[in-house]
């Protein structure tokens, strides 16, 4: 299952010329690709998909999809989907 999950961007940056951030999942950081969403500003929320900012969405409403998510227990297994994904393109 790959689930777009909701996450507050806390940094921004470039890496190898494409717009990359750090994206906080309730207390899990990963590294995100934003190239996808050049609106999206720190501290504002990103849906991620493996890896991948997609679309921005309300504070109100990340958060609550959050909770929903963490609630099923699967918000460690989706980020650690994402992880394994993003190494086996990386190989």
């Amino acid at each position: 299952m790959c689930l777009g999950i909701p996450g507050k961007v806390v940094e921004i940056y470039e890496k190898h010329g494409t717009r990359m951030g750090k994206v906080d999942f309730g207390g899990i950081v990963k590294e995100t690709c934003l190239s996808f969403v050049p609106e999206v500003e720190v501290g504002d929320y990103t849906i991620i998909h493996v890896g991948f900012a997609i679309t921005q969405l309300d504070e109100e409403a990340a958060l609550e999809t959050l909770a929903e998510i963490r609630q099923m227990g699967l918000l460690e297994e989706e980020l650690l989907a994402d992880e394994d994904e993003h190494e086996d393109v990386l190989s």
